[in-house]
């Protein structure tokens, strides 16, 4: 929880998470990955519709983040490397940090946070196309994100799939589908070919 003399922040927008678990990712339901490996990689974009950190505005801010975790998240010893475009400010930068390292409190960063140890940091050219599950999240050089809908093995057709998390502390709804990405930074590398991918809404704070 935030404390009365904490900086107050406020994100609202899109989340672009791909990861090496199997669909629909085992950490949504039970806490811990569905991966081969029982391990937590992936690639996570942000993009702010609106935000700040106190009197700095996040609004319109791209961001990523390349994060390994060796088993589940909330057991720890993460690692994390930061991507931002390089239109941020280093005022917004700066803000970023305190917001996503937890220090601000606030879900899901209060728990987030403490779980990894950021690595590195990169400033690239962030781009996004295609829009909802049909998503491509490119960092330029560093990070490259495919999402694409399920497909009917008989038909071919799409095959649409959501899951809802009433109590989810990152997201409350996931349109799911499969996804393929690469991402490697400051010695940090991560993968997944045909794993989950999950487009969501998200709405954070620490008030």
């Amino acid at each position: 929880m935030a404390t009365a003399t904490a900086t107050r922040w406020a994100l609202r927008g899109r989340g672009y998470e791909y990861c090496n678990c199997d669909f629909g990712c085992g950490c949504n339901f039970g806490g811990f990955p569905n991966s081969k490996d029982g391990s937590c990689r992936a690639l996570v974009g942000m993009e702010f519709s609106a935000g700040h950190c106190g009197d700095v505005d996040l609004s319109g801010v791209k961001c990523a983040a390349i994060v390994a975790w060796p088993k589940a998240i909330h057991e720890g010893n993460g690692k994390a490397v930061f991507i931002v475009d390089p239109s941020t400010t280093d005022a917004q930068v700066q803000a970023l940090a305190q917001v996503l390292s937890g220090d601000l409190g606030g879900m899901p960063w209060e728990l987030l946070g403490p779980t990894m140890q950021v690595i590195g940091m990169q400033k690239v050219p962030i781009t996004i196309e295609g829009e909802g599950r049909r998503s491509t999240f490119r960092a330029a050089g560093i990070a490259e994100g495919r999402g694409d809908v399920f497909k009917n093995p008989v038909t071919g057709e799409d095959h649409l799939a959501n899951i809802d998390l009433p109590d989810g502390f990152i997201w409350k709804r996931g349109e799911c589908g499969q996804g393929s990405f690469h991402a490697s930074a400051d010695g940090l590398s991560v993968s997944g070919e045909n794993t989950n991918w999950i487009f969501y809404e998200f709405d954070w704070s620490n008030a």
